[in-house]
């Protein structure tokens, strides 16, 4: 609904009484929400764009349309008004704003701080006197930086704690195949084997021509004094050095370190890609993706995000892309403070730095290209459900339930959501069923499920606010006239669900209605995306239940009978089978349980027959 012309001109008023300093805004709904947080060198100016009747992007105009008032706070400068920014962004987590993945969840490459170093893989950085690097694009790019460092160095990868474990137990296999220096056979000293580590450490930090070097005069030194094994180790990672760099791009000049950035937009996409560069090589790379409409507004502000996630900041920073002559001197004072030193933020016009933007750009081009294909696909594969289904809209939010238990034990329900072309696990869902006691009820447990999800229908925010287009059931014909009459009894009867039924290999071969099968078994991008699905529902299901289960074995209401600790319990919910068989268990079953006493099993007993006029 767009901003009436009386707010409009409400909130023209008040902006135009700002200030023209550096500061920043915070848009609120009319609830008081939060729901974007900008900056500015001349507030008056920035706010008033926002409501003059201007032509504006289509996420900017669907963001002032939800605006009924705004806050602001009047800045020294514009690097206090960028790191108010930050703050504000990461307190209120508003949903206009251009949110980088949270930096606990990117990989690194931990180098311990023990008297024998590893390298090992973490997504959390602690203060433990370790050394980090990264963040990476990804764990595999991680893990096969570990696993070649570790290759070429000889460095241990198994789980032996050293030095504890050296000289016990006989070497393993990578040792055999020449892999691994063998440090657990004793015959590495700490000294031989923190070298190595300090090689891994400088090919890290993109020094792989000083290792080289360091390597090539040690070869020399250890062929003089004759310890030819040795000066033949040396000359084997040599050669695995240059292996490794001839699969590298090369693309700069061996002592090059910077990040090159670029940008590419058309009317589906905009991506923002970075090649990271380090010894002339392009290390690693990332790549942003935003819908048209979704173009980050201060790219000064997304850069500096960028980088506070980030062990390292190179000393020089290239841009392929424009940006006013204040914004880049802003960023490049904002990255120099982040690094402690001076970092160069620089827009080559021409030659061979103008040349590697070029590169990088293309890279985007391509990047945008493979998601704008995917996603037609994808949207073709949702446009024949739809029409397959009779939907009177477009499925652009599916929920998925599906129930599973333990004999009577542990109910839980799980409900996935599918949304925009992929699984959105923030918004996924575990319901303990608590209406359903002593007995396996499917249909009561799903439908109780139902009614608990769509009592948060009206919450003003969150994922349970929003109403999805389809809904599907991990169950049959019964599954979907239980849900039905659910749904009618909520007021939700406009919702379509769908049952998921299974073939002899449990794959869903066909969708059902109280009254019909509708088949999709030669319906192919239809039946490998129901199946994804019907898989991640039942692993997400099943995942829940074995956590209730693990919970309440580990916190089982038995050991609040006198004698009965975590062990004892352990045994009388194995031997019976679940909390359900124990309360209607006799005593002479109870007795029965090998290696419990009968004192304890007495206890039990007497613990869920309190009313019972019992004799023992």
């Amino acid at each position: 609904m767009p901003l009436s012309e009386k707010d409009r001109a409400r909130l023209l008023e008040k902006a135009n009484t700002l200030p023209l300093v550096p500061g920043v805004y915070l848009m609120r709904e009319k609830s008081g929400k939060v729901i974007y947080v900008g900056k500015s060198r001349k507030l008056k100016n920035r706010v008033s764009q926002y409501f003059q009747n201007s032509e504006k992007n289509i996420k900017t105009a669907r963001m002032v349309s939800s605006v009924f008032d705004f806050d602001y706070y009047l800045c020294t400068n514009e690097m206090e008004a960028l790191t108010l920014e930050n703050t504000l962004i990461k307190q209120y987590k508003p949903k206009y704003n251009i949110l980088l993945k949270d930096a606990k969840s990117y990989p690194y490459i931990k180098v311990t701080a023990e008297e024998y170093p590893r390298l090992v893989f973490t997504r959390k950085r602690d203060a433990d006197r370790a050394k980090y690097f990264g963040p990476f694009s990804g764990a595999s790019v991680a893990y096969s930086i570990i696993e070649t460092l570790s290759k070429t160095l000889r460095l241990p990868t198994c789980r032996r704690k050293f030095p504890q474990e050296i000289g016990k137990g006989r070497p393993c296999i990578y040792y055999e195949m020449g892999k691994c220096a063998g440090l657990c056979t004793g015959r590495v000293s700490a000294e031989e084997h923190r070298t190595a580590v300090s090689f891994a450490l400088d090919i890290l930090n993109g020094k792989s021509d000083a290792v080289r070097a360091r390597l090539e005069e040690q070869m020399r030194a250890d062929a003089e004094a004759e310890r030819y094994e040795a000066a033949a180790k040396c000359r084997d990672t040599i050669r695995a050095l240059a292996a490794i760099r001839e699969k590298q791009s090369v693309v700069a000049s061996p002592e090059a370190e910077q990040d090159v950035f670029a940008l590419w937009t058309d009317d589906f996409c905009t991506c923002i890609s970075v090649f990271y560069i380090r010894g002339g090589v392009v290390q690693d790379s990332s790549d942003f993706l935003f819908g048209a409409d979704e173009i980050p507004e201060d790219l000064t502000a997304f850069l500096t995000e960028h980088y506070r996630a980030r062990a390292y900041l190179p000393p020089r920073v290239l841009l392929g892309f424009e940006m006013d002559a204040e914004d880049q001197a802003l960023l490049a004072a904002s990255l120099s403070q982040l690094a402690g030193r001076k970092v160069d933020v620089h827009t080559p016009e021409r030659g061979p730095l103008r040349t590697l933007c070029e590169l990088v750009k293309s890279n985007a081009a391509e990047r945008a290209k493979r998601y704008r294909l995917d996603a037609e696909k994808q949207e073709g594969t949702l446009a024949r459900l739809a029409e397959l289904l009779r939907l009177e809209v477009y499925p652009q939010r599916i929920e998925a339930y599906d129930i599973s238990n333990i004999g009577a034990e542990h109910l839980t329900a799980g409900m996935i959501v599918y949304k925009n072309g992929g699984f959105s696990k923030a918004d996924y869902r575990a319901f303990r069923i608590k209406g359903v006691v002593g007995t396996t009820d499917d249909y009561a447990s799903m439908s109780e499920a139902i009614e608990r999800r769509f009592s948060h229908l009206s919450d003003p925010s969150g994922s349970f606010a929003e109403e999805p287009d389809l809904i599907l059931l991990d169950g049959g014909r019964g599954h979907v006239s239980v849900i039905r009459q659910k749904l009618c009894a909520l007021g939700l009867e406009r919702i379509p669900v769908f049952g998921m039924v299974k073939d002899d290999y449990h794959k869903t071969r066909a969708l059902c209605t109280e009254n019909e099968e509708i088949s999709i078994a030669r319906e192919r991008e239809l039946y490998t995306l129901i199946y994804r699905i019907q898989e991640e529902i039942h692993r997400y299901t099943l995942r829940m239940m074995e956590q209730a289960k693990r919970s309440t074995v580990s916190h089982s209401v038995l050991t609040k009978i006198p004698g009965i600790g975590d062990a004892k319990a352990k045994k009388i919910l194995a031997a019976l089978g679940g909390l359900a068989a124990v309360k209607k268990a006799d005593l002479a079953t109870l007795c029965g349980i090998k290696g419990l006493a009968k004192r304890d099993a007495e206890a039990v007993y007497r613990y869920y027959h309190k009313s019972e006029d019992d004799t023992i």
